[in-house]
Order: C-alpha cells, then sequence, then structure tokens
C-alpha cells in the first residue's frame, strides 16, 4: 500500500513539474495602455505549438484586418489569424518559431516561458533574445 501511495504522489508531482503547457486560451494585456487587447489560443500540432487569436476585446477593433502583414495574411482578418508560429518545447520554453504583430504587420522571433501556473511570458526579438520585449499573458479560465 506504501508503495502504491508513493508511485501515485511521485506520478502526481511528475505531472504538475513536467506536464505545465502553454496550451489554451491566454488574454493579451497591451504593455503601453495595460488594457486587455485579445485572448489568443495556443494550441499543438505535429510536435509544434501555435497560436491565433480567437477574439478581440477592444471595442470597434473586432472587424480589423492585417493591412500591413506582408505574407499571405495581408488584409485578411485578424479575428482566428495565427499569429505565433512553429515554437518547440526547448527545457522550460517554447523556442524557434515566430510571432506577428498584426498592428504592424512585422514578424518576430519568439520564445514562451510559463510564469506560475496562470500567467505566460511571451518574448519577441529580432536578432537575439536581448533585443525585444516581453509581454504577460494571462489564463483564461
Amino acid at each position: 500500500m506504501k508503495k502504491l501511495f508513493l508511485f501515485t504522489f511521485i506520478m502526481f508531482i511528475g505531472t504538475v513539474v513536467f506536464g505545465q503547457s502553454p496550451l489554451g486560451t491566454w488574454k493579451t494585456i497591451d504593455d503601453e495602455t495595460g488594457k486587455e487587447k485579445s485572448y489568443v489560443e495556443i494550441f499543438e500540432k505535429d510536435g509544434k505549438v501555435y497560436g491565433k487569436v480567437v477574439k478581440i476585446l477592444t471595442k470597434g477593433k473586432e472587424d480589423s484586418k492585417c493591412t500591413a502583414c506582408k505574407d499571405a495574411r495581408k488584409d485578411k482578418p485578424i479575428l482566428n489569424m495565427v499569429i505565433l508560429t512553429d515554437l518547440k518545447k526547448s527545457g522550460n520554453e517554447w523556442t524557434g518559431g515566430k510571432i506577428l504583430d498584426p498592428n504592424s504587420g512585422k514578424e518576430y522571433k519568439a520564445t514562451l516561458k510559463l510564469n506560475g501556473k496562470d500567467k505566460l511570458d511571451v518574448r519577441g526579438y529580432v536578432g537575439i533574445s536581448l533585443v525585444g520585449r516581453t509581454q504577460t499573458w494571462q489564463k483564461v479560465k
């Protein structure tokens, strides 16, 4: 009985420590105004992590299009647009992908890192990670 309890406890701890994931829906916060902007659903496909805008919270921007985008997303609705692409787990981060700022049309290298169980640090940068900025997104419950 003690062995069963110990095994169950170890499996639970392993799930909590190693099973954390950015998958789910996150609320983005504008780092300049501090206002809620959108919900981004982060999902996994073919072993990589992606994120798409599933709700726009800014009044009057619900039907916005990515007019500044330079790829196939140009003039497409931001709602349901994939803005995070090709991130892979590396230690306690997800790296190697890109993030699109649909307001400017600019794409940056990206890193995701969990910050507790309800926060996600999303870093966009150019070249090396030191040249960029981090937003903290909040888990939608």
